[in-house]
């Protein structure tokens, strides 16, 4: 299975983060973190990603618009990234029209292992590339200035190759916290003043 999907529209601006405020002086005590206005029209453009929720494994490319050549062509390069002994790609996508439009058709036709599966309108929750998204924002974006579009491509292309050598599966739902186990018996009596 591979999550498919793009994260944009992003643009070269200051992306917001913790930054942290030194208490040493009383002026700056109780000061807030101070930010620039930032109009970010510097350059944009869209980030695709391929996400294989199994191995945690995960590939993006960089474009300028999203469209359905490029997402033809996105295809193209997820399908020599993904490893041959794959025998069936079941492609989790959104309804975007570029997602079906004819060059993607003729993408499918011509590599019949790949099947798409189309989430519910409103359901972006259904696909895990969703949360993994975040994950990269975080890694690559998060509390940083940048100047072009050129800036973004490469932190976001660092970004992933630093998850790829951490990866590992992803699991959908709510992180499990430990919860100290109850001792078998009866409840305790409230205290009483």
């Amino acid at each position: 299975m591979v999550c498919l999907d793009e994260l944009g529209p992003e643009g070269a601006k200051s992306f917001r983060g913790t930054v942290w405020v030194p208490a040493g002086k009383e002026e700056s005590r109780g000061a807030r973190a101070k930010q620039e206005v930032d109009d970010g029209r510097r350059g944009k453009g869209y980030i695709f990603g391929a996400f294989c929720p199994a191995s945690g494994e995960a590939f993006t490319a960089p474009y300028s618009s999203r469209s359905a050549v490029n997402w033809a062509n996105f295809l193209e390069q997820v399908e020599a990234w993904l490893p041959e002994r794959a025998q069936r790609v079941y492609a989790i996508v959104d309804n975007l029209s570029a997602h079906r439009a004819t060059d993607v058709l003729l993408f499918s036709w011509a590599h019949p292992r790949w099947e798409f599966v189309f989430q519910p309108t409103y359901a972006a929750y259904l696909n895990l590339i969703e949360p993994w998204w975040k994950v990269l924002r975080s890694l690559a974006l998060k509390g940083r200035r940048f100047e072009s579009w050129e800036e973004i491509e490469a932190a976001v292309a660092a970004a992933t190759a630093y998850w790829n050598q951490h990866r590992h599966p992803f699991v959908w739902g709510r992180r499990r916290r430990h919860q100290p186990r109850r001792k078998p018996g009866l409840a305790r009596v409230p205290i009483t003043a």
